[in-house]
């Protein structure tokens, strides 16, 4: 994936992809690829990824949260995590991260709180017996969204840093 020549060095920007069910890891890599970025893809076990210098491939290990654990410790101010998990999400807003579901949902510091409670309370209410439903399924709208957040978000990411550097 090379770097547009216009474009900065992005060696300290990351994307980490909690893998084990993301369904837009091909429109992460295209992505990846347009702005030179590197991707972590990170599952418990093995996981099939292209093959190509910019994507790492990640086999956390068989622990319950251990590609969450992988990537929480190392997600930082300037790296982009996608994922579905919202204790996940949440660790890594800590960290500074920008946290991108793949719904193109952003899981930011003003969202995080509510979003984990009314999680914690869905789970309560299942652990209770109550029928909950679940997520709505996938929908090709928010693959669409997913691209245009990842993509505004690495901008976003660019632009902060060079106006640091300016």
């Amino acid at each position: 994936m090379p770097s547009q020549p216009d474009d900065p060095p992005l060696t300290s920007i990351r994307i980490y992809v909690d893998a084990d069910a993301c369904p837009v890891k091909d429109e992460i890599y295209r992505v990846a690829e347009r702005h030179g970025v590197p991707v972590s893809v990170v599952a418990g076990n093995f996981i099939r990824v292209p093959d190509h210098p910019m994507i790492e491939r990640i086999a956390a290990g068989p622990g319950m949260d251990a590609a969450d654990d992988w990537i929480a410790e190392r997600a930082g101010k300037s790296d982009i995590v996608i994922t579905a998990d919202i204790p996940l999400a949440s660790r890594c807003v800590k960290a500074g991260s920008s946290v991108i579901a793949p719904n193109g949902k952003p899981f930011t510091e003003q969202s995080i709180g509510m979003t984990l409670a009314v999680r914690n309370l869905m789970t309560d209410l299942r652990a209770s017996g109550e029928v909950t439903g679940g997520p709505r399924s996938f929908q090709p709208r928010d693959r669409s969204a997913f691209l245009s957040a990842l993509d505004q978000t690495i901008r976003r990411i660019l632009r902060a840093r060079a106006a640091h550097q300016g």
